[in-house]
């Protein structure tokens, strides 16, 4: 699977600092081998209208669609708590 980023999604990512950007690089390369992987803690967020929440860090989560063969993130943003 590929992973692409909405233009919304790309102008977020832009805006983190570039450690944060590392850590997303990171969880992106797990999502592309294995959605399962532990790191990732991937789960359905919103399954009615089929969006996913994975986890970048304890802070950071980004938002996505499974559309084969992409993953699209459509949005990274701070963990709403």
């Amino acid at each position: 699977m590929k992973v692409r980023l909405t233009d919304k999604a790309l102008k977020q990512y832009k805006s983190l600092p570039k450690s944060l950007q590392n850590k997303a690089d990171k969880q992106f390369d797990f999502l592309r081998t294995d959605i399962r992987h532990p790191s990732l803690h991937a789960k359905k967020y919103k399954e009615d209208i089929g969006i996913w929440q994975g986890r970048i860090d304890r802070s950071w989560r980004f938002y996505f669609y499974i559309i084969e063969p992409h993953y699209i993130i459509v949005s990274i943003i701070m963990h709403p708590k």
